[in-house]
């Protein structure tokens, strides 16, 4: 957590409130998250507007426009939540608490905080093309783009031994399927999560593809799911684990067909299925 639907929803927060406005003044109280925040970032933002608020996988990209006119895009401030970062959107910001690591300021007084105990987040300037960043030019297709599709998984998953659902949560196959989405979509597309990836049919393959964009839509219209302290750029929780078929209901029944539905370990990861729905 956060996965791509709460990425998405907080994205989607912070568009209204931020796109056009330019950056006053950045205050960083804490550099030690996954990588040190950039110690030039105080004198590269201001000044600069936000031109689009992009998302690639679980990352937001900040298109940053200088002054000037340059054009967006050429400049991206780059941020990742890790497991308990959150952005929140202040038009007067409150005192600043433990876990705030980093306040942008815009030029209307609106403040963009960055909040993260745990501190795995991460924060970066990219004063180039960010595409070509090693973050990001090693990353598959998004679950909603037309090169994500049957024949693209049939391809990349020949040959495979690993399991479908650890294949589905591998970056290079497809972006933002973390854990708990990959679950409720093999169950919607009836699939064990043990089989093996390489052994399936491109038949049932167009149906997990299907499955995958379904779910991440329909969690993204609910806002996300909250677990623990996820909350949108509002301060307001999801609710998309009320939806939840099979993800973190162990010894429950299945909807579809009462059986109580198992869990195991793959991955180091919990994982949810119904015995009998899912073949």
């Amino acid at each position: 957590m956060p996965e791509l639907p709460e990425v998405e929803t907080i994205r989607r927060g912070v568009v209204p409130a931020l796109v056009g406005r330019s950056v006053a003044a950045v205050h960083v109280y804490d550099r030690r998250l996954r990588w040190p925040v950039p110690r030039d970032l105080e004198r590269a933002l201001p000044g600069r507007r936000v031109a689009a608020i992009d998302r690639r996988s679980k990352y937001l990209l900040f298109r940053m426009a200088t002054p000037d006119g340059v054009p967006p895009g050429q400049a991206t401030l780059l941020v990742h939540l890790g497991m308990t970062g959150s952005l929140r959107i202040h038009a007067g910001a409150p005192a600043r608490m433990l876990h705030d690591h980093v306040d942008v300021v815009f030029d209307d007084g609106t403040t963009l905080r960055y909040r993260d105990p745990r501190r795995f987040g991460t924060i970066l300037w990219i004063p180039g093309d960010a595409a070509g960043h090693p973050l990001l030019s090693r990353l598959g297709p998004e679950p909603f783009s037309t090169a994500f599709d049957a024949e693209s998984l049939y391809r990349a998953t020949r040959g495979r031994r690993a399991a479908i659902k650890l294949a589905l949560m591998d970056n290079r196959l497809v972006v933002g399927v973390g854990n708990i989405y990959a679950n409720e979509a093999l169950f919607r597309a009836g699939i064990r999560p043990t089989r093996a990836a390489g052994r399936l049919s491109r038949a049932r393959l167009a149906g997990l593809a299907d499955a995958v964009r379904k779910t991440l839509a329909e969690a993204i219209d609910k806002g996300g799911s909250t677990l623990r302290d996820y909350v949108d750029a509002a301060g307001e929780p999801g609710a998309f684990q009320l939806e939840y078929a099979v993800y973190g209901r162990e010894g429950l029944p299945c909807p579809a067909c009462g059986t109580p539905v198992r869990a195991i370990r793959q991955g180091q990861r919990s994982t949810f299925y119904c015995p009998t729905c899912q073949t």
